[in-house]
């Protein structure tokens, strides 16, 4: 570890882990405490509304309240740290979605998950945060040349991590476009 470092006379405590904007961010951007933190908190809202999920509501709005409450806390920040989630990250983020669409529909476990996602209309995690993504990218290349500046201007990062532009120009099977 360095030297202690101090600010305004106090000491900052080192840490290998920090929350930042509400987004958990490791000294090794892995992102496994974000990716842990999301489905916690998303499993623990699902568990909250499984009565309402699981009831005889009309199916597009239990669609309406599963993308309101639960979607939104699988994908908050979403575009800044979901280039950095692994293969295995970005399975357990989609697996959650489908254990709610799951009982939404309230279909058989002979049902696959493609089918029920098809059916309700709903996009996969990958497909719904490179829309939010290309939301954002587009807005800021449309900002005054001040605020659009940083964004245009990094370099690659050298240990080969993804920038969230990648999620816009690859396709789901990784290649460039």
């Amino acid at each position: 570890m360095p030297d202690q470092l101090r600010l305004r006379g106090q000491a900052v405590e080192w840490n290998t882990r920090v929350r930042y904007l509400g987004v958990h961010i490791d000294n090794s951007l892995r992102m496994t405490p974000q990716t842990d933190h999301v489905i916690q908190t998303s499993r623990a809202a699902r568990a909250k509304l499984r009565p309402i999920l699981a009831s005889r509501l009309l199916i597009s709005t239990k669609i309406a309240i599963y993308k309101c409450y639960i979607r939104s806390r699988l994908t908050y920040a979403a575009p800044a740290w979901y280039a950095l989630c692994s293969g295995l990250q970005r399975q357990r983020l989609q697996a959650h979605q489908n254990i709610a669409l799951r009982l939404i529909a309230g279909a058989g476990w002979y049902v696959r998950n493609d089918v029920i996602a098809r059916d309700l209309g709903v996009e996969t995690i990958e497909e719904f945060v490179r829309r939010l993504t290309r939301r954002a990218l587009t807005a800021q290349t449309q900002a005054p040349p001040i605020t659009a500046q940083p964004g245009t201007t990094l370099d690659r990062p050298t240990k080969g991590y993804q920038l969230p532009r990648d999620l816009v120009t690859e396709t789901p099977d990784n290649e460039i476009v």
